[in-house]
């Protein structure tokens, strides 16, 4: 059996996900070219039934009130360290299929990388809904690639059918939040756990791996959804 490679699962609703991506960027871009990117979300009634059908659970519940009042002055205080300007988005009835399906076109197209940058920045900087089929289309437009096609990626059956596979996949691996990190048997969960994985990676010792302050404090899996613990939350 072929050796998988090193991946990361990345979710773009998690601010966490945007620290670890910002901070991979930032220290340690060869990692982001070497890893694999696979997108995470928590599905919507279609995905949760093609799941149901497979015999997969994802390890999501709805998220306690008083730990998404923390999550925001949380994600605020992670921004501020890494001088981030963060405008919280409102999500109103959200599918999070519309961009993270449309991101799997951006990646055929070699384009996924920033096809991830884009939507980072117009969700956690610009305050954008990227569960509205216009703002992913003007994300693809901006890159070159089919807007129509990407603004309608949550309505394209192959497209969700892929999606359910790699959502079936993550369960496989064991993930139960994001950033996900996993390298042969190792998993790395969450912002903090960026240099260890990064030392995974380079064979070396963690300590020897530079990583921002701000690194070591918790993180979330997905806004919203709760499977974790104090401190953490998927």
């Amino acid at each position: 059996m072929a050796k998988k490679p090193p991946r990361w699962y990345f979710s773009l609703r998690s601010p966490y996900s945007w620290f670890a991506y910002h901070d991979l960027k930032k220290h340690h871009p060869d990692v982001l070219d070497g890893v694999q990117w696979i997108p995470f979300w928590e599905p919507d009634a279609r995905s949760e039934e093609l799941l149901a059908q497979a015999g997969v659970r994802l390890p999501l519940v709805p998220m306690a009130r008083e730990k998404n009042f923390y999550i925001l002055q949380d994600t605020r205080r992670l921004a501020e360290d890494r001088a981030l300007d963060v405008t919280w988005p409102i999500d109103r009835e959200p599918v999070w299929e519309v961009s993270h399906l449309a991101y799997l076109l951006a990646e055929d197209a070699g384009k996924g990388k920033e096809f991830v940058d884009l939507a980072y920045r117009a969700r956690w900087q610009e305050s954008m809904n990227i569960s509205d089929p216009a703002v992913i289309g003007a994300i693809a437009g901006e890159l070159g690639l089919d807007a129509d096609r990407a603004a309608g990626a949550a309505d394209d059956p192959e497209l969700r059918a892929r999606g359910v596979e790699i959502l079936a996949a993550s369960a496989r691996d064991g993930l139960f939040g994001v950033p996900f990190f996993v390298h042969g048997h190792d998993k790395f969960w969450g912002v903090d756990r960026v240099a260890g994985f990064v030392a995974a990676l380079r064979g070396v010792p963690r300590a020897s791996v530079t990583v921002p302050e701000a690194a070591a404090l918790p993180e979330t899996a997905v806004a919203g959804v709760d499977a974790g613990h104090a401190g953490g939350c998927g």
